[in-house]
């Protein structure tokens, strides 16, 4: 998506980021993936054998060239949890694949970015408890699948309940939101939720997926937040992780709006927002 090119411009053209604040990942290697994901899955990914439902579920014509793409998005997700334990924030461009499972991709996601970067902190022993906070419109069922049975890992998902994917994983908690929810009960069921998550779970790391298809534009979204009610969502979020000391590593998630410059204000903020609190 051309969001991708456009947002680093943005960001630099406005002063919000410097040259230097951007790192481009090299590809991730395949011992990482198989952390996270099943090799038989790799392996019809890796070589392009994916059955016509699998790659219908997908939802992208398949070419080795977007398998690499995937690999070079993960590994910034985990550099950016690397990152994050230095500066408190990282953020990715691209990632919030949470739609990839074990052992299938499905709704445009291949390889799992957040659920790759946290087992790798968790293989590596840099950290033993992590929070994923989902906060796209869309319910995180692949990172759900992923870690259903992994207590080392809490995984909450914000969504819009009549949206995509219409057959839900158990997160360790779901809220389904309702169509056409707008900024004030958004957000004073996040004000209500996070605070006693970070208590009870006390993660030593936060994955923040912070998709901006919640804004009242998109075209996928189902959701009416406001550009401003979106960007509190994010201050929200940060400064509660700033708060209780976890670093927190960001993925940029979705953003469908009709108007391009809505997409890219609306995933901006979020930026501006980490630089104003964290730099």
């Amino acid at each position: 998506m051309v969001k991708y090119e456009l947002l680093p411009e943005q960001l630099l053209y406005e002063g919000t980021v410097k040259e230097d604040n951007f790192f481009h990942p090299e590809a991730l290697p395949e011992e990482v993936i198989l952390l996270t994901h099943e090799r038989t899955y790799w392996e019809k990914l890796k070589n392009q054998e994916l059955s016509r439902k699998e790659i219908r579920a997908i939802g992208f014509p398949m070419s080795d060239k977007l398998v690499q793409r995937g690999r070079h998005i993960a590994n910034g997700t985990v550099q950016c949890a690397l990152y994050s334990r230095k500066y408190g924030v990282a953020l990715n461009v691209a990632g919030g694949t949470h739609h990839s499972f074990t052992y299938k991709g499905e709704g445009f996601c291949l390889l799992n970015d957040i659920a790759i970067a946290a087992n790798y902190l968790l293989h590596h022993n840099v950290v033993e408890k992590i929070l994923v906070i989902d906060l796209d419109v869309h319910q995180g069922n692949g990172t759900a699948q992923i870690f259903r049975h992994d207590p080392r890992v809490f995984t909450f998902s914000m969504h819009g309940e009549k949206n995509y994917p219409l057959r839900k994983e158990p997160s360790d908690l779901d809220i389904g939101l309702p169509d056409k929810t707008e900024d004030a009960a958004y957000l004073k069921t996040l004000y209500e939720i996070l605070p006693r998550l970070m208590d009870e779970v006390q993660p030593q790391q936060v994955f923040y997926l912070s998709g901006v298809d919640v804004i009242y534009s998109d075209k996928l979204g189902r959701l009416s937040l406001s550009l401003q009610g979106c960007r509190e969502r994010d201050r929200f979020v940060l400064e509660t992780c700033k708060k209780n000391g976890a670093p927190v590593a960001i993925s940029m998630g979705g953003g469908y709006s009709e108007r391009l410059a809505h997409i890219i204000e609306a995933h901006a903020n979020t930026y501006r927002v980490a630089q104003e609190l964290f730099f």
